[in-house]
C-alpha cells in the first residue's frame, strides 16, 4: 500500500519510519560500519534489455528488470564491498538495533513485512494490490490507480465528516484541516506508526465506553439525515420523468412530488424507535424527557446484546450522564439522563463546566471540556475550602484525574467543579441530602417524581434543594415576565403587563407596550393529567424581569410541588401498614388533600359509508328525550354537562343496509315518507365507572361543496378580509405618526424612491402628510428616506424594520385563516367529521394507590383509617400516615 502511495523504494519506507542506518558504501573505510549489521531493505540493480526489430533496426520497446544482489536481513560481509563497487551503489541502510533506537520501539514486523513483500516498485505494487482487488490483471497501470483512489480517497465513496476527521486528528496528533473529509497519506503513515507503538505496548487502545468515543446523535442531526434521503429520493424520480418526457413542455410541478419528502418525515416521526410519546405527568417528566440520552435505536445497541461494561458507570460520565437516573428494568445503563450544566458541542460531544485554576488560585473564568479534554486535566472537588481571595485553604487538595483520585498541591490544580451538584440531573438534584442515600433507592426516588401526580392543590416542599425553582421555570409550567412593567388587568384567564419602554422606544415600537398572557386553563395533557394556570400577581403590581406572574401544574410559588407536606408518624398500626403497605387519615381523602384532576377525551368519527353518509344529530331512533336533554342541535353534549356512566355523549345515526320490508314497515312508510326508520343509533356512550363534567367540546370538519356550505365559507373570508383591512389601516395611521414625529422639521436629503426605484418624494421636500399624501409605507425604499441626521435616520430605519416585522405578522395572520376557511380541517381519509368531547373527572386517594417519598420509599395504601383512630401526637394532633419503621 505505502509503494502505491508514493513510497516506491525499500529506501524509502525504511527512512519513513526510522528503521535503518544509511552507511554509504563508496570507500572501504566508511564500508566498515556496515559489517555484521543486517541489511534492512533489498539492494537491487535495475536492468534495461532494448528489444531490436530485426529487419528495421527499430527499438520496440525497453524491457527493465530488478535484479536482487543482496536480500533483505542480508548479513553484510567485508567481501560484499566489492560487489556493490561493480554495481555502482553508493549506500546502503542496515536494521537499526534496539539499542540504538531513540524512543525504544521495535520496528522488526515493519521489516518483516518489507521482507515478505513481492513487489518492488510503485507500478508492481498498484498491478499487485488491483489484482488482491478484484481477482484479474490490471488492464492498465492508470486503471489500477483509478482504483485505489477511489477506494481511499474518493469523498464519492465515503465521506469521514468533521467529527470523523476532529477524531482523527486528535487520536494521531494530526494537525489536518477539519474540511478534509477522506483519509490523507499521512494519515495512512500515522495509523502504521500507532499500529507499531500499540504493538509494542508504548500506546494504548481506544476504550469503547469513554465519553470521548461516544457522540449524541441529536434529534436534528437525526431528521437532517431524513431529509437528505427524500431529497435524493426526490432527485432519482425527476431524473427519470425527465428522461421519459418531452423535453418542452412541462413544469416543476410535474416533475417533483413533495410527498416523497414528507412522507420520510413522516415515517422518521411516526415509527423511529426513539420518536416517543412525551410523559408529561408532571413539569418534571417533561423536563427529564426532553433531557434523555438512549443508546438503544437505529444505528444503536440492542437491549439483549448489551453488556454490563455498557452499561455500567464510567468515570467520564462525571457531569456529563447522571450515574443516579436511569430505568430500573431491561434498559439499566442504556438510557441516561444529561446533567444539570451538561450541554452538548457541535460535534456531538457531551461538555461540562469547570472554573478554571491558576497557580492555585481558582478565578470566575469558566470552561466546557469533553471527556477527551478533561483526561490530561486534574480537577479539584467542588466542595474544597477557598479562601476570600479564592486559593486553596489546605496544603494538599483532593482531585480527580482521569479515573484516579490523587492529592496533589494547590499549584498543580487545573480546573475546579463549580457545583457539587453538576454530576447528577436535574430530577437527582430534586432529593434532598442526596450523598446520605443509598444508590438503589436514589435511583427509584428519582424515577417515582416523575411519575407524581399534579394536585389540586401542590405544596413546595419544606426541605427543598433550591434547584425547585429553576425546573419549574426550565419546563414552562410558569410564566415569567420578559421585563420591568406594572400589571394592568388579571383575571382567571389573561393577565396584562404593561412593560416600560427601553430608552425612548415607543417612538419606534408597533402595538401597545403592554403584552397579554393568556392561561392556560385545564388542558389535558398525553397521560389525561391537568394542566391549569392561575394568577400569582395582583393589578397595580410592580415586576422585573423574571418575575413568576401564574402557577403551573404542579408548581407553588413558582416552585416545583410535586406533593404535600403532611404528618407522618412511623410505627406499626395493628399489622395493616406491614411491608410496604401504608395506613393514611381519612382527613386526606374528606379535605381533598391528595385528589387530582384527570381530563380524559372522547372522540367520535364521522365515516362516508357505502350506505349514504352518517349523520351527527340529536334525533336518535329509539332513545328517550330524557337521554338526549343534554344533546346540542349537532349531537354534542353541552359544556357544563354532568357524564356518568351510559349517558350518550355524542348522537351519530348510520344508514342502515338496504332489506326487504316487511307489511308492518311498508305501512309506516307510507305513512311516515320514504325514509322513516332506516338509520340505527351509532351514538358515543361514556364507559363505565365515569363520573365527571364536559369542559370542552370541538368539531372538525371537512370542507363541503354544497351551496350553504359555500355562502358560510364567503361570508367567513369576506370577515377575515375585513379584519385584515381594519388592523392595516390601524398600523398605517400609528407609523405615520410615529414617523411624522420622528422628522418633524426635516427635510429629505435624497429623493424618496419606492421599491422600484421610482421617486415618489423630491429631494429637500419637508416630511409633512402632504408630501407623503396617497403613499403605502410598505411601498417605500426605506433605505432613501435620510434628513441628514444619523441619530434620527437610524432611528427612522428601524420603525421602518419594526414596521415591516408587524405587516408581515398581520398578513401572515391574515393567509393563514383564510387558507384554514378554504381548506377546512385536514382529516384522514373516508372521515367527513371528527368531534372531540373533553371530560374532567375528579380522583379522591383510595386504597391500592401507590405513594412515595423522595428517597425510594415507596408503598401501597392498605387501610384508610377515620381521623379519631389514628395514633396522635402529644398535644392531640392526629398523624396523616402512618408508615412502617423497619
Amino acid at each position: 500500500l505505502l509503494r502505491s502511495l508514493g513510497y516506491s523504494t525499500d529506501a524509502d519506507i525504511v527512512n519513513l519510519f526510522d528503521l535503518a542506518d544509511e552507511i554509504s558504501s563508496k570507500t572501504k573505510r566508511s564500508f566498515k560500519a556496515a559489517i555484521g549489521r543486517q541489511l534492512a531493505s533489498n539492494v537491487t540493480i535495475e536492468t534495461v534489455t532494448e528489444v531490436v526489430d530485426e529487419d528495421t533496426g527499430e527499438l520496440l520497446e525497453e524491457r527493465r528488470e530488478r535484479e536482487v544482489i543482496f536480500p533483505a536481513y542480508h548479513e553484510v560481509a567485508e567481501e560484499d564491498y566489492d560487489k556493490l563497487k561493480e554495481a555502482g551503489i553508493e549506500s546502503i541502510f542496515v536494521v537499526r538495533s534496539l539499542d540504538d533506537s531513540q524512543d525504544d520501539v521495535d520496528r522488526s514486523s515493519l521489516l518483516n513485512t518489507l521482507k515478505k513483500d513481492p513487489t518492488h516498485s510503485e507500478e508492481e505494487a498498484l498491478e499487485h494490490i488491483y489484482f488482491k482487488l478484484r481477482g484479474t490483471e490490471a488492464p492498465d497501470l492508470d486503471t489500477a490507480r483509478g482504483v485505489l483512489e477511489r477506494l481511499f480517497f474518493s469523498e464519492k465513496r465515503y465521506d469521514l465528516g468533521e467529527v470523523g476527521r476532529y477524531r482523527i486528528n486528535s487520536r494521531l496528533r494530526l494537525d489536518q484541516p477539519l474540511d478534509t473529509l477522506t483519509l490523507t497519506i499521512e494519515d495512512i503513515v500515522s495509523i502504521i506508526r500507532e499500529l507499531i507503538l500499540l504493538q509494542n505496548g508504548k500506546s494504548t487502545v481506544d476504550d469503547i465506553d469513554h465519553l470521548g468515543n461516544r457522540r449524541v446523535r441529536t434529534v436534528g442531526e437525526q431528521l437532517g439525515a431524513q431529509f437528505s434521503l427524500g431529497l435524493a429520493r426526490m432527485a432519482r424520480t425527476i431524473k427519470e420523468r425527465m428522461n421519459l418526457r418531452d423535453a418542452e413542455n412541462f413544469t416543476p410541478q410535474d416533475l417533483g412530488n413533495a410527498r416523497t419528502v414528507s412522507s420520510v418525515i413522516n415515517t422518521f416521526f411516526g415509527t423511529n424507535q426513539l420518536s416517543q410519546f412525551m410523559d408529561q405527568t408532571n413539569p418534571l417528566a417533561e423536563l427529564t424527557h426532553k433531557r434523555r440520552m438512549s443508546a438503544l435505536g437505529p444505528g444503536g445497541l440492542t437491549r439483549e446484546r448489551a453488556g454490563f461494561e455498557v452499561r455500567d458507570v464510567h468515570y467520564t460520565h462525571y457531569g456529563r450522564l447522571c450515574p443516579i437516573e436511569t430505568p430500573e428494568g431491561p434498559n439499566i445503563g442504556l438510557i441516561s439522563s444529561l446533567c444539570v450544566h451538561a450541554k452538548i458541542n457541535g460535534f456531538g460531544f457531551i461538555e461540562t463546566p469547570y472554573r478554571v485554576a491558576k497557580k492555585g488560585k481558582v478565578t470566575e473564568e469558566i470552561e466546557f471540556l469533553t471527556a477527551e479534554q478533561e483526561d490530561n486535566a486534574i480537577i479539584a472537588q467542588a466542595n474544597a475550602p477557598l479562601t476570600k481571595a479564592g486559593r486553596f485553604q489546605n496544603k494538599y487538595v483532593k482531585c480527580r484525574y482521569k479515573g484516579d483520585f490523587p492529592i496533589v498541591e494547590p499549584n498543580e490544580v487545573q480546573f475546579m467543579d463549580i457545583a457539587p451538584n453538576q454530576i447528577v440531573s436535574p430530577a437527582a438534584s430534586l432529593i434532598p441530602f442526596l450523598e446520605h442515600d443509598d444508590a438503589n433507592r436514589a435511583l427509584m426516588g428519582s424515577n417515582m417524581q416523575r411519575q407524581a401526580v399534579p394536585l389540586l392543590r401542590s405544596d413546595s416542599p419544606i426541605v427543598g434543594t433550591g434547584l425547585e425553582d429553576r425546573v419549574a421555570r426550565d419546563s414552562r409550567a410558569v410564566l415569567v415576565a420578559e421585563g420591568n412593567g406594572v400589571v394592568e388587568y388579571v383575571d382567571a384567564n389573561k393577565i396584562v403587563v404593561r412593560y416600560a419602554p427601553e430608552g425612548g422606544d415607543e417612538d419606534v415600537i408597533f402595538g401597545d407596550l403592554t403584552k397579554t398572557y393568556d392561561l392556560t386553563k385545564f388542558r389535558r395533557t398525553n397521560q389525561d393529567t391537568c394542566i391549569n394556570q392561575k394568577p400569582m400577581v395582583e393589578e397595580g403590581q410592580k415586576v422585573k424581569s423574571g418575575t413568576v406572574l401564574t402557577d403551573g401544574f404542579s408548581t407553588d410559588n413558582g416552585e416545583l410541588a410535586l406533593g404535600k407536606n403532611v404528618l407522618v408518624a412511623f410505627m406499626p398500626w395493628r399489622g395493616y401498614n406491614f411491608e410496604d403497605a401504608i395506613v393514611i387519615s381519612e382527613r386526606l381523602v374528606s379535605q381533598d388533600v391528595y385528589t387530582s384532576v384527570h381530563i380524559e377525551e372522547f372522540e367520535l368519527q364521522v365515516r362516508d359509508t357505502k350506505r349514504g353518509e352518517e349523520e351527527l344529530t340529536r334525533e336518535i331512533p329509539n332513545v328517550s328525550e330524557e337521554a338526549t336533554k343534554d344533546l346540542d342541535e349537532r349531537g354534542i353534549i353541552r359544556i357544563g354537562a354532568e357524564v356518568k356512566a351510559g349517558d350518550i355523549i355524542v348522537g351519530k345515526i348510520t344508514p342502515k343496509g338496504e332489506t326487504d320490508p316487511t307489511p308492518e314497515e311498508k305501512l309506516l312508510r307510507a305513512i311516515f315518507g320514504d325514509k322513516a326508520g332506516d338509520v340505527k343509533d351509532a351514538s358515543l356512550k361514556a364507559p363505565p365507572g365515569m363520573n365527571g363534567v364536559v369542559i370542552d367540546t370541538k368539531l372538525f370538519s371537512r370542507r363541503k361543496l354544497d351551496p350553504a356550505s359555500k355562502k358560510q365559507e364567503q361570508k367567513n373570508l369576506a370577515a377575515i378580509d375585513a379584519e385584515l383591512e381594519t388592523e392595516m389601516e390601524a398600523l398605517n395611521e400609528a407609523f405615520w405618526q410615529k414617523f411624522f414625529k420622528l422628522t418633524k422639521g426635516n427635510k429629505t436629503k435624497y429623493p424618496v424612491e419606492n421599491r422600484d426605484g421610482e421617486i415618489i418624494v423630491k429631494e429637500g421636500a419637508s416630511f409633512t402628510k402632504n408630501a407623503f399624501k396617497d403613499i403605502e409605507p410598505i411601498s417605500i425604499n426605506s433605505r432613501t428616506v435620510s434628513t441628514g441626521t444619523r441619530k434620527i435616520d437610524n432611528r427612522v430605519l428601524k420603525l421602518f424594520r419594526n414596521y415591516q416585522a408587524e405587516h408581515r405578522r398581520i398578513v401572515g395572520h391574515a393567509k393563514r385563516e383564510r387558507h384554514q376557511v378554504q381548506m377546512g380541517d385536514e382529516l384522514p381519509p373516508g372521515i367527513v367529521q371528527l368531534a372531540k368531547v373533553y371530560v374532567a373527572k375528579k380522583r379522591k386517594i383510595q386504597v391500592g394507590d401507590k405513594m412515595a417519598g423522595r428517597h425510594g420509599n415507596k408503598g401501597v395504601i392498605a387501610k384508610i383509617v377515620p381521623e379519631e383512630d389514628m395514633p396522635f401526637l402529644e398535644d392531640g394532633t392526629p398523624v396523616d400516615i402512618v408508615l412502617n419503621p423497619l
